[in-house]
């Protein structure tokens, strides 16, 4: 049985940071990709980071690139995400799960229907 789950969320004033963790059991990170996702209010989920197998190769969308870093540690099958310069429309439900994503579609599309509870971030102006 694979078990996700994610952590970190809280509030945040606009322009601060915030660190979220993602923790899976029962499947090995090793040899897959992974993504964190997120869904707003009235919004379908999205994706908005994705670190490759190796762990060398990132991508980000657009509306997070430059603010947010996604890492991620094999031996503890945890993921991260470092959230600088946050801005309300950050404001979201945020997931994570194994992903598949590359040079020529950034974007991570989850790999499987794994997902977990999800981690709330606030963030006011």
């Amino acid at each position: 049985q694979v078990t996700v789950v994610e952590s970190g969320g809280g509030s945040a004033q606009a322009g601060g940071s915030l660190t979220l963790s993602c923790t899976i059991s029962g499947l090995s990170f090793d040899g897959y990709a992974m993504g964190w996702f997120r869904q707003a209010p009235e919004k379908e989920r999205e994706g908005i980071a994705c670190i490759g197998r190796s762990g060398r190769s990132t991508f980000y969308a657009d509306s997070v690139k430059g603010r947010f870093t996604i890492s991620k540690d094999d031996a503890k099958n945890t993921l991260y995400l470092q959230m600088n310069s946050l801005k309300p429309e950050d404001t979201a439900m945020y997931y994570c799960t194994f992903a598949s994503c590359g040079p020529g579609s950034p974007i991570p599309k989850s790999l499987f229907n794994y997902w977990g509870q999800g981690t709330h971030v606030t963030v006011s102006s």
